[in-house]
């Protein structure tokens, strides 16, 4: 009786980590406006760079938590993309585009 309770629980646990990938939290209605700090810090991207921005979000945090650009410096990023790039199976336009973005970000 006990190993079919273990069992049964094992299962269960099994299951429920299996499940299905959790959603994004909701943004809040009004977001709170930026300081002039952040204002200051923020860059405009381009089409080009908001597209290195879209692959780094969607493809990095599948495997991991991303890191703010600027945690590491440029010298340490360029070992790490190439890296993370042959895992993610990217292409050298993509990996082009994340560079650029991560570079922007410094």
């Amino acid at each position: 009786m006990k190993s079919k309770i273990i069992t049964l629980a094992t299962a269960a646990l099994f299951v429920v980590s299996c499940g299905t990938q959790k959603a994004a939290p909701v943004a809040a209605a009004e977001p709170a406006a930026p300081t002039a700090t952040e204002t200051a810090k923020a860059v405009t991207l381009t089409p080009e760079l908001a597209e290195g921005q879209n692959l780094y979000e969607n493809n990095c945090a599948k495997c991991h938590k991303l890191f703010e650009p600027k945690k590491f410096t440029r010298e340490e990023w360029t070992p790490i993309l190439v890296r993370m790039g042959k895992k993610a199976h990217l292409d050298a336009a993509q990996m082009t585009s994340i560079t650029n973005y991560i570079n922007s970000q410094l």
